[in-house]
Parts: C-alpha cells; sequence; structure tokens
C-alpha cells in the first residue's frame, strides 16, 4: 500500500533481519563475544585464544613440575565501518515504494553483507595448513578429507567444520553430491549457498572465496642460520616469529607475498595433545611481503607458526638446520590461485559494535543487535526537497582469533 512506511525502528529489525539471510561466511564464523564487548570501553577488544596443556606422565606428584598455561590474548581494533545512504523523494513516498523492503532495504543490506564478507575472507593468509594442487581445482571426497586429515592431526575438533569454496570448486564438488539438497522451503542465502556434507565438513559456494598471488620465490632458498626455535611465552599473542633465509635470487622486492606457504626439510608437524610427529612437513604461512636483498639473496620472514619444540604448545618436531631446503607450496611465481577456506567456526571472530550516533531536530536514529550483527539506522529529511534519507552503518571487524582451527585449499 502506498505511503505504508515504517517507523526508524521498525526498519532496522527488518533491515537485520535482511543482512543476517544474506551472510554466508558472516553466518558461519563466532560472533558470540558480549562479554568482551559488553566489558570494553576503548577501541579494541581483547579476545582469548583457547589454553592447550600438557600433561604429566606417570608421576602423580607435580611438585616443581611447571607447564606452559598462560593464555594469549588476541586484541581486535574496531576501526571498519561501512555507511549505506538510501535517499527516497517526496514522490517516491507517495507512489513507488508498495516494496519497501524488497526494492530499499535488502539492496542496502546486500551491499553490507558484501563489505563483511570480503573482511573475513581476506583472513585466508592467517592459515598456514595448505593441501590441495596449484592450478587444479578441487572436485573429490578425497580432496576435502585431504584437509580433514590435517586438522584432525592439528587436534581440531571434527563437529561443526565447514568449507567456503569458489564457485569452479562448488560446481565440480557439487557434482559428487546430486542427491544431498537442502529440504523445500523459503530459503536464506546461507541455505541456498549450501553444496551438502562431504569429507567431513559442511560445504557451502560463495563468489568471496580469496584468490592469493604468489610471490617471485627465485633461487634456491635455504634456512640461515640453526636453532631458530622460539617459545610459546614469546611468540604467544602474535602466533608468529622471524625466520632468516637466504639462496632467494637477489634484490627481488616481493620475494614471498602475504599468505604465500612454505615447508622446511626436517620440520615435521606435531600432535597438539600427543606430540606425536603426525609424518608431514609443517607446513609455514608469510605474515607479511617480503624482499631479497643483494649477495646472498637474504630475506628474513615472518612466519606462522612460531617454531616451537617442546612444551605444551610444541608445533614442530625440530628446529630447521642450518642450510635447510625451503620448498615454497602455493603455486608458480607471480600466478593466482583461488582458495577455499576449511575451518571450525572459532578459528575466525566477527564483532560488531554499537555506534554512538545523536539524535537531534529532525533525526532518528536507532540501534539494535540481531543474531549476528549490530546495526545503526538514522533518519532524517531535507526541508528544501522533502527527500527522506536512511542511512545505515555498522562498526564491524573480523579477525583470525585461532589460526590452528583451519586451512586452507588451493584451487
Amino acid at each position: 500500500m502506498a505511503n505504508s512506511f515504517y517507523t526508524t525502528d521498525k526498519i532496522l529489525t527488518e533491515s537485520i533481519m535482511l543482512l543476517e539471510n544474506e551472510m554466508v561466511m558472516g553466518n558461519a564464523v563466532h560472533t558470540d563475544y558480549s562479554s568482551e564487548i559488553n566489558a570494553s570501553t576503548g577501541s579494541t577488544i581483547d579476545i582469548r585464544r583457547p589454553v592447550q596443556y600438557e600433561g604429566v606422565d606417570d608421576n602423580i606428584d607435580i611438585t616443581g613440575v611447571r607447564r606452559d598455561i598462560e593464555q594469549a590474548t588476541i586484541p581486535i581494533t574496531m576501526d571498519k565501518t561501512c555507511t549505506v545512504p538510501v535517499q527516497i523523494g517526496a514522490l517516491e513516498r507517495t507512489f513507488d515504494f508498495d516494496r519497501f523492503s524488497k526494492e530499499i532495504l535488502q539492496p542496502a543490506m546486500v551491499t553490507l553483507k558484501d563489505k563483511i564478507e570480503t573482511h573475513i575472507a581476506s583472513k585466508y593468509v592467517d592459515f598456514y595448513h595448505f593441501t590441495g594442487t596449484p592450478g587444479t581445482v578441487p572436485a573429490t571426497f578425497k580432496s576435502l578429507g585431504g584437509m580433514g586429515a590435517v586438522l584432525t592431526d592439528g587436534a581440531v575438533p571434527n563437529s561443526g567444520r565447514v568449507a567456503f569454496h569458489g564457485t569452479d570448486a562448488s560446481l565440480e564438488l557439487a557434482d559428487g553430491l546430486k542427491g544431498v539438497y537442502v529440504s523445500e522451503k523459503a530459503k536464506t542465502a546461507f541455505e541456498e549457498a549450501e553444496i551438502g556434507r562431504y569429507g567431513g565438513f559442511m560445504n557451502y559456494e560463495t563468489v568471496y572465496a580469496p584468490t592469493h598471488t604468489v610471490g617471485a620465490h627465485g633461487g634456491t632458498p635455504l634456512v640461515n642460520g640453526g636453532s631458530q626455535n622460539t617459545t610459546y611465552a614469546l611468540s604467544k599473542n602474535t602466533w608468529s616469529q622471524s625466520l632468516v633465509t637466504d639462496g632467494w635470487t637477489n634484490s627481488t622486492t616481493g620475494i614471498l607475498k602475504a599468505g604465500d606457504v612454505f615447508t622446511i626439510a626436517g620440520v615435521n608437524a606435531v600432535n597438539p595433545v600427543s606430540r606425536e610427529d603426525t609424518g608431514r612437513l609443517q607446513t609455514f604461512v608469510v605474515k607479511a611481503d617480503a624482499d631479497s636483498g643483494a649477495s646472498t639473496g637474504p630475506a628474513t620472514l615472518t612466519i606462522s607458526p612460531p617454531i616451537i619444540t617442546s612444551g605444551g604448545y610444541q608445533t614442530v618436531t625440530a628446529a630447521p638446520a642450518d642450510n635447510a631446503a625451503i620448498t615454497v607450496k602455493t603455486g608458480t611465481a607471480g600466478s593466482s590461485y583461488k582458495q577455499s577456506l576449511m575451518l571450525n567456526p572459532k578459528a575466525i571472530a566477527l564483532v560488531t559494535r554499537k555506534l554512538d550516533i545523536p539524535n537531534g531536530a529532525g533525526v532518528k536514529t536507532s540501534t539494535k543487535s540481531g543474531n549476528k550483527v549490530t546495526v545503526s539506522c538514522t533518519e532524517f529529511v531535507d526541508g528544501n526537497t522533502l527527500a527522506q534519507t536512511y542511512r545505515f552503518d555498522i562498526l564491524y571487524k573480523a579477525e583470525t582469533v585461532d589460526p590452528r582451527m583451519g586451512g586452507r585449499l588451493t584451487n
């Protein structure tokens, strides 16, 4: 019916429902940090990474026994905003907007969703668990199961695992799941994106699956100096360390790019519970772009996970030897490859907070929280043109809380 417009409060309620119905990755990652949000007064929210313990075998006397039980704190700085203004003229209000929700609100919420999902996908660079063959689109149970095995060896819980694939991988995987479908009903975007449970993951299609461009990585790279291991106390908050290397092509900008993954000869991964060798080389991710220098092609890399050789947070079987060979796994130098994200939902946190927007003469503001996000809606009218503007604002941030809980399947 023409001219039957909702109040700002009702518009906001409808908008949040539409936004949460549109999200795919945003509906899967962890969003319940209410206590941390309520306890925080600044721009940074501190999230605690889960503790990992080391048991004492065959000795009930723990006198003098010390174990790493310090809990790491992950700061999430709330510095991302998105605003979507919607202007409606007086004549449009009078005649044209019978379908206000579908024609006005839904496109606005799709824009907010685009920003959130793209931001979540950008966190792929934090994950060092890595499987697949660059340039080969995953299409089989085994291709998914390979990452499942890596995560299981890494003590990641089997329940609740999700995977997000680009359109090519989704098409190939869906072909093997023709009989799996969501029951017929009014589906949300999250349900529409569901491919099915396969390889131990609930699989979803997303247009936001990230693409990684590989660094130059020429030369014969080697570890430069032995005993480059660290401790949990030194690396717990960043879950990273520096690694001194050489042998790269001399004087090259971007010899490795953030998100490149490599292995080191003789450095295997361990099960974080049993500390047993998994039989697989540990994969390391580069956390920041790195350049090589002159003469011997030196490059100091910031890598994750840290090389911890003992204790409750042990990550590897041994520290790398001097001149241990480095092998880049992410593909051909300078090439780009789609990445599927495969993770336990608690690997990534999505946090939204209320914006402090004042009400005033001619301005109406409402802020509400849904199941996943908090959004503000402000309404004001131009007295000269009679145009009515609704602006929708969201303050948000996605952060990798525990990179041990997820991985990447290259395409």
